[in-house]
């Protein structure tokens, strides 16, 4: 026995040598920068130890914006892109023909580069000299007036990024849910249908309740996800999302590593572990809500 035990903590010590590295050792580095005062990257010297940097980071201006525009994207594209997908899922489910087809279909998006989306994002939304956009053409048609989506107002550039972010997303989403459809034991629908049970009650009762934790699971992951969005922005912004009004959490970090105010990880590493807090309470609630409604 001590020698399988042995063998086992030998198969694992790469992957336990390769987490510490790369993840423990980061991590542990980040708390100690979050709580030394005036870091100077240059000279690696501080001038003191407490919680200035969070003071400053909780009272910064572009932090302040870019929790904002965070929490915004988490509120609304959670729920809409887990209940777009759990009906899209449904569609699927009942398709006998051609379902792989339009499985691969939906994933698509998935698999495509993110910037590559971002650009025919802004050739849809984006207001030119020599161009209107098609949505905005859309717009025109019914009688509307044209809306600069992309340089415009505050709600229409948060908007086109939710829709963005939504597309993105949704695919990995119905992809995971078809398949847990797909595993649900038909016996279960067969004796509902015997009792001559309705659609939603056989939804309600049966479908939603065996589906549920892996419903739970892209809720969490969900809201992580659009915690850490990043990429998002930057694909339809560019990388300047200060003067454009749109940095999330995750920019704010980078901007305070690299950007152009870069060079201060300590109001970085700050950030990075107030973000940190803000998912790790968001995902306890999801579990404690998940033990209490008991599907």
């Amino acid at each position: 026995m001590k020698k399988n035990n042995l063998k086992a903590w030998l198969y694992l010590l790469p992957a336990i040598a390769f987490l510490g590295v790369f993840m423990v050792y980061p991590l542990f580095d980040v708390v100690i920068y979050a709580f030394e005062e005036g870091y100077n990257s240059a000279s690696q010297s501080f001038f003191g130890v407490g919680g200035y940097n969070f003071s400053y980071v909780l009272h910064d201006p572009y932090f302040l914006q870019a929790v904002k525009n965070t929490l915004i994207l988490v509120i609304i594209t959670v729920p809409v892109s887990t209940g777009l997908a759990l009906l899209i899922s449904l569609g699927l489910n009942s398709i006998k023909p051609l379902k792989e087809l339009y499985q691969t279909v939906f994933f698509l998006p998935y698999v495509t580069n993110t910037l590559a989306v971002g650009l025919v994002f802004m050739i849809l939304f984006k207001k030119t000299a020599y161009s209107e956009g098609l949505v905005n053409l859309l717009i025109n048609a019914f009688g509307g007036k044209s809306v600069d989506f992309i340089d415009g107002p505050y709600w229409a550039k948060m908007l086109v990024m939710c829709i963005y972010t939504v597309w993105i997303v949704m695919p990995f989403k119905v992809l995971i849910l078809t398949g847990s459809l797909a595993s649900v034991n038909q016996d279960y629908y067969n004796a509902a249908k015997i009792d001559g049970t309705s659609k939603l009650r056989t939804f309600t009762r049966i479908t939603l309740p065996m589906i549920s934790p892996m419903l739970f699971y892209l809720i969490i992951t969900g809201f992580i996800g659009a915690f850490k969005a990043y990429s998002d922005a930057v694909a339809l912004f560019g990388v300047d999302l200060n003067a454009a009004g749109m940095n999330t959490i995750v920019g704010y970090v980078y901007d305070m590593l690299y950007g152009n105010s870069g060079g201060y990880p300590s109001y970085a590493s700050a950030a990075a572990l107030i973000l940190f807090a803000i998912v790790f309470t968001i995902t306890v609630v999801n579990l404690r809500t998940r033990k209490r409604l008991q599907f």
